[in-house]
Order: structure tokens, then sequence, then C-alpha cells
């Protein structure tokens, strides 16, 4: 299986490809069947599984396509695995952008 935290971006894609593949294969769906459903032209399938590409969007068409969206429950979740690191992350969803600094001379 491939360590997507020493992947390049390219080998995610790929990797991406192959299991959303592997998926559709095990739930006996040709291709057609998951464009169809994804609302997608199979070209497009065949380009998300053999080389990666494809918009976000018609990513996750497929993925829902194939019943896979509760694959994406924990995806990106921050990770709590100290008390810390939990009061940091607190601080930080309630911290503001800063101001623009007024230069010397501008009215209000």
């Amino acid at each position: 299986m491939l360590d997507f935290g020493f992947a390049s971006e390219l080998e995610i894609r790929l990797e991406l490809g192959r299991r959303l593949r592997a998926q559709r294969l095990a739930q006996g769906l040709s291709q057609v069947e998951v464009a169809q459903r994804a609302g997608i032209g199979v070209n497009t399938l065949k380009l998300l599984e053999g080389k990666g590409k494809c918009t976000f969007e018609n990513f996750m068409r497929t993925v829902l396509a194939l019943g896979l969206a509760d694959e994406l429950q924990s995806l990106l979740l921050l990770k709590i695995d100290s008390i810390a690191r939990m009061e940091r992350a607190e601080q930080a969803s309630r911290i503001r952008a800063p101001r623009a600094r007024r230069r010397a001379g501008e009215d209000k």
C-alpha cells in the first residue's frame, strides 16, 4: 500500500484512481455503469482510473456513485492527540486575521 506521507502528488492521484477502479470491479460494475451513475463521461472515468486525472467534482461524483461517501468521513479531520494540541486548535479557530495597518497621514 502506498504511504501518502512519502508520495508525490502524481503518485497519490494514480493510487486513488487505482483504488476507485478496484472498488468498481469489486462491486461488479462496468465503467459505463459507473459513469452513468456519476453523470460523467466514460472517457472521464477512464482518465481517473488510469491516470488519476479529473476534476475534484468528477472525483466526488465517482466516489458517490460507488457508494463510498462514508470512506471520506475521517479525511482531513484535525487529529487531537494531546490536551495542548486541543487547546491550540481551539484558539486557532477563534483568531481573526490581522487588519491592514494604516499608513501615517491617512484619514480614517
